[in-house]
């Protein structure tokens, strides 16, 4: 047996794992490596950022903020490498640290040296202009009508107008004008379907061409109201007056031109169609009940202005005057007016005045007529005097001094009212019933003088609408002449002279809207041959005259006595004799 012994290769230990006990072939679990930080219930330090910026001790410069036009508290998008944060853009120091305010620069006036004055050239100027002109200018047609519209309501008139009167014509005309000059536009849109525009340019020009065309006739305007105050003395106009009418037109045309435009967008939302039959459904009630009731209770308003008493008016005593103890009418069916008719004049003078309760019908109360004449002597004057009253029944007192004072107090005037409406209504829905009161008591009296021995002359008298149905009496001069001894006419509507041969005297001012109206003015000048000149006579112009005659109409009893529709005691001192024309 040999000593040698045989030697069992052992493995060395690996160096690159701890001893475990486990085979070679087994992975050792991995070991968990050793806890460095706090505890878990501890939290972690915050991280410090790193500082990027400048030191501390050096101010950070902000940013400036790139020029946009976005307003100043609206963040700006972050542009690539910025950091965002809660307050805007990184600017390379902590949040909580604020930037500090870059420094406004010097700007100290003595230190600055004032540039050279650079002379303005024409064309800079002209740029300076127009950079300050409205950049939308009204279309040419639009700036047309408003200046053709405040042309011709500026256009000469007869009578002084007030700044408010002015100011509704001149709305109403340009509100007009503004529709016409509408109507070729929507032709041209509906058969062209698109209306040529015009330019800027264009549009600024016809625009201060037609203001000029408008300080003009504002200037004309003024010149001319200075000339008709003077001629009637009335205090002049002064800068109020224009400034007031400019305000007062400009706030009724927007006001008229807004209402105007609201329907029409009303009538394109609700269709023409459907408008027409709304329309046609509302307006049958309206024509069927609305009108009528309408039309009575103006009826019952002007009736009960007629029966109110005057109580500045006291019941005559004398016998001669209707509405006496003696009297064959009553004092309160006289009305308004005949109660201040038979107030007037001297205590001896003749007033007879039938009201429209005084008798049931126009031939009751022209019978009536006759025998209140008889009672209170108006048959033994020397002279009778028909006045046929105007609408209302009024009969103006100056005309029954003049009466008086023409036959010296030996004359009974009688008047018989047909109406208690004012003249305009009564001129426009019944006229008819002047000239058939003034054909009643005219045949009446006449009836009754013709039984008479030594009857009274007899004159028929009228103004405004009583010229007009006092003139209707007759058929011509001739007949005229042989039923009474004269007649007169005081501001006749229409104008016009008196009948070839006709002991007639007509009473017309120059100045009378009543004298120039008629629907003729629309196309001829008015006829007066037979008007006397008593202020300047504005030249006539067709439809501007007819307009402006029309607005004087509502001022033809304003004016001064003497001029306008007032007339003065001439009316019964003009009279004309029994004589020979």
């Amino acid at each position: 047996m040999s000593d040698t012994t045989t030697a069992v290769p052992v493995p060395a230990p690996s160096h690159s794992r701890a001893r475990t006990g486990l085979p070679g072939n087994v992975p050792a679990p991995s070991r968990p490596r050793p806890r460095t930080g706090p505890p878990d219930d501890v939290p972690a330090p915050a991280r410090p950022r790193p500082h990027t910026g400048p030191p501390d001790d050096v101010p950070a410069l902000s940013r400036p903020r790139p020029h946009t036009d976005l307003p100043d508290d609206v963040a700006l998008p972050a542009r690539p490498g910025d950091v965002p944060t809660s307050s805007g853009p990184h600017t390379g120091r902590p949040d909580d640290v604020p930037a500090p305010s870059q420094p406004r620069p010097h700007s100290d006036p003595a230190d600055a040296v004032p540039a050279p004055a650079q002379p303005r050239s024409r064309k800079a100027l002209l740029d300076y202009v127009r950079t300050r002109l409205p950049r939308h200018w009204p279309p040419v047609a639009t700036t047309l009508a408003v200046g053709a519209g405040t042309a011709v309501s500026l256009a000469p008139g007869l009578l002084p107008r007030t700044a408010a009167a002015q100011a509704v014509l001149t709305a109403v005309t340009v509100v007009l004008a503004l529709g016409i000059a509408r109507l070729p536009r929507l032709v041209i849109r509906y058969f062209a379907r698109r209306v040529p525009a015009a330019t800027p340019r264009a549009r600024r020009l016809v625009f201060a061409a037609t203001a000029t065309g408008v300080l003009g006739a504002v200037v004309y305007a003024a010149r001319w109201q200075h000339t008709l105050r003077s001629a009637m003395v009335v205090a002049p106009t002064g800068p109020g007056h224009w400034v007031g009418w400019a305000v007062g037109a400009t706030l009724l045309t927007v006001a008229t031109v807004a209402v105007v435009r609201g329907c029409g967008r009303l009538l394109r939302r609700i269709g023409w169609s459907r408008a027409l039959v709304m329309t046609v459904v509302a307006g049958l009630p309206m024509a069927l009940f609305a009108v009528p009731a309408a039309v009575g209770w103006g009826d019952r308003t002007y009736a009960a202005a007629n029966a109110a008493a005057d109580p500045g008016l006291v019941r005559p005593v004398a016998v001669t005057r209707s509405g006496s103890a003696e009297s064959m009418v009553n004092w309160s069916t006289l009305g308004r007016e005949g109660q201040r008719f038979v107030t007037a004049g001297p205590p001896g003078a003749v007033r007879v005045y039938i009201g429209l309760r005084s008798a049931p019908d126009l031939a009751a109360r022209a019978a009536l007529a006759v025998r209140e004449l008889d009672r209170a002597g108006g048959f033994d004057r020397s002279d009778l005097v028909i006045a046929v009253p105007t609408g209302s029944g009024w009969v103006d007192p100056r005309a029954l001094h003049g009466v008086d004072t023409r036959f010296g107090g030996d004359v009974a005037v009688v008047a018989l009212q047909y109406s208690n409406t004012p003249s305009w209504a009564t001129f426009v829905f019944g006229r008819d019933a002047a000239a058939a009161s003034a054909r009643a008591l005219v045949a009446a009296v006449e009836q009754h003088i013709a039984t008479m021995p030594d009857p009274p002359r007899l004159h028929l008298y009228g103004q405004s609408l009583g010229a007009l149905g006092g003139s209707a009496v007759f058929a011509g001069a001739a007949e005229q002449n042989r039923r009474v001894c004269s007649a007169l006419w005081a501001g006749m509507p229409g104008g016009g002279g008196p009948a070839p041969g006709a002991r007639t005297a007509v009473l017309a001012n120059t100045s009378d809207p009543v004298v120039h109206w008629s629907l003729d003015l629309l196309w001829r000048p008015p006829d007066l041959t037979a008007a006397r000149p008593d202020a300047p006579i504005p030249p006539w112009l067709p439809v501007v005259g007819f307009l402006q005659t029309t607005a004087d109409l509502l001022g033809a009893l304003g004016a001064p006595p003497g001029h306008g529709h007032r007339y003065d005691t001439d009316q019964g001192t003009a009279l004309p004799g029994c004589g020979p024309a």
